[in-house]
């Protein structure tokens, strides 16, 4: 075996401690998943809001912090970042509809590079169940470019069906690694460049 064979193997020995926890948070993702495309349109809105209102607290948290850091030259640094996290975050929330069209692209580019990621890396690694890796892979970057295809004007409803897609994919994937490395562990192949 090389020596990549060889890490790959004593890091799968290593997460066969934590199957329990793949497995669950396997289970979660697909079940959050499910609900999201479930209710898509609602799963749009409430990732909007749920980024907003990450911004506009941690625009308070460092509002706070600069008053702590007033005497310092950087503190004009700190306040713009509080006020730009604090004006974005009351944006996302008070107009969630036209912020999901520009969010919209930007999970689309996640989803293009994820998808490339997950797909390449696994294809790479070949480590237990690495083919639902690719597949869920796949499907992100399939995804991604539809995104890409179809905005703004299929953002009220789509965004939350691909975020549902892709976690219930990746779940799937987590669920199925646990399953796979607690059961023993199989043959791990890789590629030598």
């Amino acid at each position: 075996m090389s020596v990549f064979s060889d890490l790959v193997v004593a890091s799968i020995e290593q997460a066969r401690k934590f199957w329990g926890w793949f497995l669950a948070i396997g289970i979660l993702l697909a079940i959050l998943g499910i609900t999201c495309i479930v209710k898509s349109q609602t799963a749009t809105t409430f990732s909007i809001l749920a980024l907003g209102w990450i911004l506009v607290v941690s625009g308070i948290l460092w509002l706070i912090s600069s008053f702590y850091a007033i005497s310092w030259q950087g503190f004009f640094l700190y306040l713009l970042n509080a006020i730009l996290r604090i004006v974005i975050g009351y944006l996302l929330i008070s107009h969630p509809g036209a912020a999901a069209a520009g969010v919209t692209g930007l999970v689309a580019c996640l989803f293009i590079v994820g998808g490339l990621y997950r797909a390449a890396g696994a294809t790479l690694i070949q480590f237990p169940t690495w083919g639902w890796t690719v597949f869920a892979g796949l499907v992100a970057l399939v995804l991604g470019i539809y995104l890409l295809a179809t905005w703004p004007t299929a953002t009220t409803y789509f965004l939350g069906l691909a975020i549902g897609v892709d976690l219930l994919l990746d779940g799937t994937a987590l669920a199925g690694f646990a399953g796979t490395i607690r059961s023993g562990l199989p043959k791990v192949q890789t590629k030598t460049p």
